[in-house]
């Protein structure tokens, strides 16, 4: 056999200016960034993984990993994401430090599927669907956005096959009900909204949102306020006709776990750039079916991230299981990210709102070094 022995770990931490700046709740962008990691075995096949997050930050918890690993055996992604966890939990069991581990296991587990020439869906028990449903995720705010700018959008990603699209608001409770209820009327009934507030509001606010919106249709209201306020979640859900959704700032099984046993959400979110990896993303899956909790996994990143999402959600178990159950969507990201597709030698893009799971080795994709390149940051 091959020697499979991890030999070098390296981060890439790339960035690209935007065209136009555009804001969601709590910030605006001017430029889009990566940080991915490469692992490379003594036998020369190579893994990619990708953090969510600051990019300085995890490249560092990277970086302070890597002799943890380096010499040891790549195949063994159990035994190395409790050992890199060990030497966090006394310092980082959220943030920047899972998202760093979480790039690490993306990186693992792609090796490991390329070593053994098969997918990292049919790794984790074989797939249960072979395409899956998309969602545009866009809709947010440039400097001089309008309802009539939101609703044009809105219309061109149905009009790209999108069966649903996802509004971003937190911009002011009195604007943020007028401007979904247009959303609603320029799409139709027949095309699914979806709401993310970013943690905006306050549940007094988020209350009064659910309220003024229960008759809209909406598939879920995400993130309606602070994740540090659980109990907040937890009443917001109580009151609210919407489903609530969040767990995007959740980590490891062990932040989820809360969320679950506070009945704080009906739709788990886990991002595998951040929750730790694919290795713990899995977990979250099975426990949220103990739950009777459905799991549709955000996505905001690069091909990388995109790509361990398809894989993940090849995997993702019906939540409740019957003859027509419902099937989880892919967030994708329909904003301006130069980056995104450029590191890829294929792109992953939906058609007429359907997208393949790529059923080659690990992760499915092959890296464009030239654009890592491109891209790359100058220090």
């Amino acid at each position: 056999m091959r020697d499979t022995t991890i030999r070098r770990i390296t981060t890439h931490v790339l960035s690209a200016p935007l065209k136009a700046e555009f804001a969601y709740s709590q910030a605006w962008y001017g430029n889009r960034t990566a940080m991915l990691v490469e692992i490379e075995t003594d036998s020369g096949h190579i893994g990619w993984g990708e953090a969510f997050g600051p990019p300085g930050i995890s490249a560092s918890v990277v970086s302070h990993l890597s002799p943890l690993l380096i010499g040891r055996d790549a195949m063994a992604t159990d035994l190395h994401w409790q050992t890199m966890y060990n030497a966090l939990r006394d310092h980082g069991q959220r943030g920047g430090a899972i998202e760093g581990l979480s790039a690490i296991d993306i990186a693992l587990w792609d090796l490991r599927g390329k070593y053994l020439d098969t997918s990292v869906a049919v790794l984790l028990g074989g797939p249960m669907r072979s395409r899956v449903q998309a969602y545009a995720t866009g809709l947010y705010r440039q400097r001089k956005s309008d309802d009539a700018m939101l609703c044009d959008e809105a219309r061109q990603y149905a009009g790209q096959g999108f069966s649903a699209v996802k509004l971003k608001i937190g911009f002011g409770l009195a604007a943020d009900i007028t401007t979904t209820g247009c959303i609603r009327d320029a799409i139709g009934a027949d095309i699914g909204l979806m709401v993310d507030a970013n943690h905006a509001y306050d549940v007094a606010d988020a209350l009064a949102y659910a309220r003024a919106c229960a008759d809209m249709g909406l598939g879920w209201f995400e993130e309606p306020v602070i994740p540090e306020d659980m109990a907040g979640y937890a009443e917001v859900r109580r009151a609210s006709t919407i489903p609530i959704a969040g767990g995007e700032a959740a980590f490891t099984r062990f932040g989820f776990r809360d969320l679950f046993l506070a009945r704080a959400i009906d739709i788990a979110q886990p991002d595998a750039m951040a929750v730790g990896g694919i290795t713990e993303c899995k977990r979250v899956f099975d426990m949220a079916t103990a739950f009777g909790i459905r799991c549709n996994p955000h996505v905001w990143g690069t091909g990388i991230g995109l790509a361990a999402s398809l894989q993940l959600l090849a995997v993702v178990p019906h939540a409740p299981p019957s003859l027509n159950p419902r099937e989880p969507l892919l967030e994708f990201d329909c904003t301006e990210h130069p980056i995104r597709q450029a590191i890829l030698q294929r792109p992953l893009e939906p058609a007429r709102g359907w997208i393949d799971i790529p059923s080659g080795p690990g992760l499915g994709i092959e890296i464009d070094r030239d654009a890592l390149t491109r891209f790359a940051t100058r220090t």
